[in-house]
């Protein structure tokens, strides 16, 4: 497959100076899919599906374009890239679209990533089918279950990158997840819902079917009599599962692009401690089966470890050449990896105990943050903590503040880093947080 998708890239290449573009970067890529899912004992879907594409950055005369195609046939593709060149040409100049510079690409990393697993991609449609039932018979055989799903989701990926200025790299990755999805019976007509999952790049990465199936029915069996919780300010300790997606919303802004439109807290905080102590993000891409590991990045920037915050210091942002240009900042890279969060001593069950009272928060329900201000307000459900214990299920609440003053205030971090992400977030402890 990497032998096809490095003929059909180099060949656009050709295509795209022949035509008249002065650079080109293309990328062809192919991905594979495959969903198998239980409903309720009954097998209710396979769906096997692949799509394959080349993309292309134009520069022309100071111009320039981003295109796609899925038909990679040599003669419509020439046809395609003759017609996007004349397209290009006619643009508006912009003068800081520029193709990566060979000097940020010169030195890629060789490291073994170990992103493809071999058992994934000869893996059967009866082997997927017997993998999601197991899994069903493990869920079902708990009381109290109302409906559930089971499934099981691989794929498979291969990229080549070309550019008329001397990049030339592949990459390829498998992936496979488990997952159980329960509803069940509440007080009254009220149902909860709940479930767990687990996976990588690798099927030992997937958890025994017990195990997931009792961590899904326990995870939903402890929503059931959830109240809406009090307005409070308090601790709030963040379960690792979920604090991910908090570590994204305070680095959604921390890039060139927001600085550059006017949209980002970011800049004015570079090279200060602004955070707590506690805080260290890295940004690695070179984790050894990391979910978002990689040589390069979509530029062709060399993959290398980023520290973003280091014990509350910013160190670095996310900048890619164009919006670099413009704000007149030297290139990192554009796009996140894999994210390390500096962990502590104490498991999350001590971090709990330490904290005596205050909320236990294991889910977002939406919400929104400006990542101009660092304004937030998100829903969250989860639990109160009473006497260092994890108390009655809580719901229909708002955690309301600033990111910039709630990451100033992280109290303490777990030992505890969540393992089925690329953000690897332990257990987070805030202080004196206003909820509603």
């Amino acid at each position: 497959m990497l032998d096809e998708l490095t003929s059909r890239a180099n060949d656009a290449v050709k295509m795209a100076l022949d035509a008249g573009a002065d650079d080109c970067w293309v990328g062809a890529n192919t991905q594979r899919n495959v969903r198998t899912e239980f409903r309720d004992g009954k097998l209710e879907l396979v769906k096997d599906s692949t799509a394959r594409s080349l993309a292309v950055a134009l520069y022309v005369d100071g111009r320039y374009t981003s295109n796609r195609t899925t038909d990679l046939h040599p003669e419509r593709l020439k046809h395609f890239i003759t017609e996007t060149v004349a397209i290009t040409r006619a643009m508006e100049p912009d003068e800081h679209r520029r193709i990566t510079p060979p000097a940020l690409f010169k030195d890629l990393p060789a490291d073994d990533l170990d992103l493809v697993d071999g058992k994934v991609v000869n893996m059967s449609t009866e082997e997927r089918v017997a993998l999601a039932a197991a899994l069903d018979e493990a869920v079902r055989r708990h009381d109290g279950i109302q409906s559930s799903t089971t499934g099981v989701y691989d794929g498979s990926s291969a990229l080549v990158a070309v550019s008329s200025n001397g990049f030339a790299a592949s990459s390829e990755g498998t992936s496979v997840w488990t997952s159980a999805n329960i509803t069940m019976n509440d007080r009254g007509d009220r149902r909860v819902s709940g479930g767990d999952g687990a996976g990588g790049s690798h099927a030992s990465t997937l958890r025994a079917h017990a195990e997931l199936a009792a961590s899904a029915v326990e995870r939903t069996r402890v929503r059931m009599g959830a109240e809406k919780g009090p307005t409070v300010k308090t601790t709030m300790v963040v379960d690792a599962r979920v604090a991910g997606s908090l570590i994204g919303r305070l680095l959604g802004s921390a890039n060139a692009r927001s600085i550059s439109q006017g949209r980002s807290f970011w800049m004015p905080i570079v090279g200060k401690e602004a955070f707590s102590n506690r805080l260290t993000i890295i940004d690695d891409p070179l984790i050894v089966r990391g979910q978002s590991s990689r040589h390069f990045d979509n530029e062709g920037i060399a993959a290398r470890r980023l520290p973003i915050i280091t014990a509350g210091r910013v160190d670095n942002l996310y900048v890619d050449t164009y919006y670099g240009r413009k704000a007149d900042m030297a290139p990192t890279t554009g796009s996140r990896s894999n994210l390390t969060i500096g962990t502590g001593e104490l498991d999350q069950a001590a971090l709990i105990g330490e904290a005596g009272s205050g909320i236990f928060v294991t889910g977002w329900l939406g919400g929104n943050a400006d990542g101009t201000t660092g304004d937030f307000s998100l829903g969250v459900s989860g639990h109160l903590i009473e006497d260092g214990e994890i108390g009655k299920p809580v719901t229909e609440m708002n955690v309301t503040g600033n990111l910039k003053d709630l990451f100033a205030a992280l109290s303490a971090t777990g030992n505890d880093p969540y393992p089925y992400s690329s953000v690897r977030s332990p257990t987070l402890v805030f202080e004196d947080v206003d909820f509603s």
